[in-house]
């Protein structure tokens, strides 16, 4: 007998359903990096249509999308990125935009909500005039985060990021977001995603979370964009060539997944009502936007690991966050198929 796992460690822990890899084994390939390759021109211009850009390309990771989008940006070195202090091109990418493209960061607080306060943005920004020109980088881009994962899947509004672009545009600079799970936000919130990125000059958007793809992020933005982005992408290393194989897959993810994420964020929720009602726990309810849950262990004598040893012992996954906080996620594209 086969047993059951769940596996709530993240939302990239999943299988490529069947019908993903029938397009797989019969897309129609050509070389990528000569611009020749049919399926991955087809499944970028349907991510343009999408987000309403001119423009996407295929890369190889969220972190790769989000450096390449950064460095075209910031295409002189000494740059400055304002961006959220728990965001996870500041925390989790390695650190990348400053190691391989030389561009500062100005972190900002992010709120509990996963935003930063507009006047806090503005007071970050900083040019090569008056007193600061000898002494200061010069600020060329914000980046937001939508759904921001440390703020446990929060949902920035296409009002917010309208306002953080008008900032953005007002004093010469581009907006970046990072959407990674821009499709849990427009399904939570309700707002088609070309109007939530309707105010950024470009956007990544990952392919293999709750969407379920097996590999790749897509970016986009305008056509010089990405243009410049294909010049990086292939610097990075990250030019495929037959990659209509990976593209293929990528299509049918955003076709036939997108529809449900509003039940991996059912999940969610049912998931933190549960936990709720364990004393040892604590979680706020009305945090639960997205397919995260957050919740604090309140018993002294639990760790975050030991409850993930735990769990692991009856078949269900988990990913600790500190020693006292723990994540959840939940994504149906990889329930449906964890047995």
């Amino acid at each position: 007998m086969v047993t059951k796992v769940v596996d709530l460690r993240s939302d990239t822990v999943t299988k490529p359903s069947e019908a993903m890899r029938a397009a797989m084994a019969a897309a129609e390939v050509d070389d990528d990096v000569l611009g020749a390759d049919p399926t991955a021109q087809r499944f970028e211009a349907e991510m343009a249509r999408i987000t309403g850009k001119e423009a996407a390309l295929f890369v190889p990771s969220g972190t790769m999308g989000n450096l390449v989008s950064v460095l075209t940006h910031c295409d002189t070195r000494g740059s400055e990125v304002i961006l959220g202090d728990s965001s996870h091109i500041h925390m989790c990418e390695n650190g990348g935009i400053s190691t391989i493209g030389g561009v500062h960061s100005m972190p900002v607080v992010n709120n509990p909500d996963g935003t930063m306060d507009i006047d806090r943005i503005v007071a970050a920004i900083r040019h090569r005039v008056g007193a600061g020109a000898l002494h200061y980088p010069t600020t060329r881009l914000i980046c937001l985060e939508n759904t921001h994962g440390r703020s446990g899947g929060k949902c920035l509004s296409a009002e917010y990021i309208d306002k953080v672009g008008e900032v953005a545009q007002s004093h010469g600079l581009k907006l970046h977001i990072d959407g990674a799970r821009i499709f849990n936000a427009s399904v939570a919130l309700g707002v088609p995603v070309d109007r939530l990125v309707r105010a950024a000059d470009s956007v990544s958007v990952c392919l293999s979370k709750g969407l379920g793809a097996p590999v790749g992020s897509v970016i986009v933005g305008s056509k010089a964009f990405i243009d410049q982005a294909r010049i990086l992408r292939k610097t990075l290393g990250g030019g495929m060539r037959q990659v209509g194989v990976l593209c293929a897959a990528a299509y049918v993810a955003v076709r036939d997944n997108v529809g449900k994420l509003a039940d991996d964020h059912r999940k969610a929720k049912v998931l933190a009502d549960g936990l709720k009602k364990i004393k040892q726990f604590t979680v706020d309810l009305t945090s639960v936007e997205t397919n995260m849950v957050f919740f604090d262990i309140a018993d002294p004598r639990i760790t975050s690991d030991k409850l993930c040893q735990l769990l692991e012992r009856r078949n269900v996954l988990a990913m600790p966050g500190t020693s006292k906080r723990f994540n959840s996620v939940c994504s149906t594209a990889f329930l449906l198929s964890a047995y």
